[in-house]
């Protein structure tokens, strides 16, 4: 397979599934953001609306990872095995990431709780 190829297939399985990345992240923001209201409404600024964006933009550089993995995987012998089961990376990153996002979030929102 070529390269051009290898790449165009990896956005195409990558591309569409970080829609739903970011969702779970964001459902685990809003859910702590909602568990510690009103008290979390406080802690609303400038400052918190800077800092989760540039979170946000950490975790999809993150979330480039996955191409590292899934082009070197089907350059690789076992291409047809990969294909079959890469959603298995995407559904770990996914777990990994909530997780960071949840103690980020816990910090954000529930000071004192954790």
């Amino acid at each position: 397979m070529a390269i051009r190829e290898t790449i165009t297939d990896a956005i195409h399985y990558w591309e569409p599934r970080r829609l739903l990345y970011n969702l779970v992240l964001a459902l685990v923001v809003v859910a702590y953001f909602w568990a510690g209201y009103p008290a979390s409404r406080q802690s609303l600024s400038l400052d918190l609306v800077l800092g989760v964006f540039l979170l946000a933009v950490i975790a999809n550089v993150c979330y480039c990872a996955a191409y590292l993995a899934d082009i070197f995987a089907q350059f690789s012998g076992f291409q047809e095995v990969w294909r079959t089961y890469r959603w298995l990376l995407f559904v770990v990153g996914v777990l990994f990431a909530a997780v960071i996002t949840r103690f980020v979030a816990m910090a954000m929102f529930l000071p004192g709780e954790h």
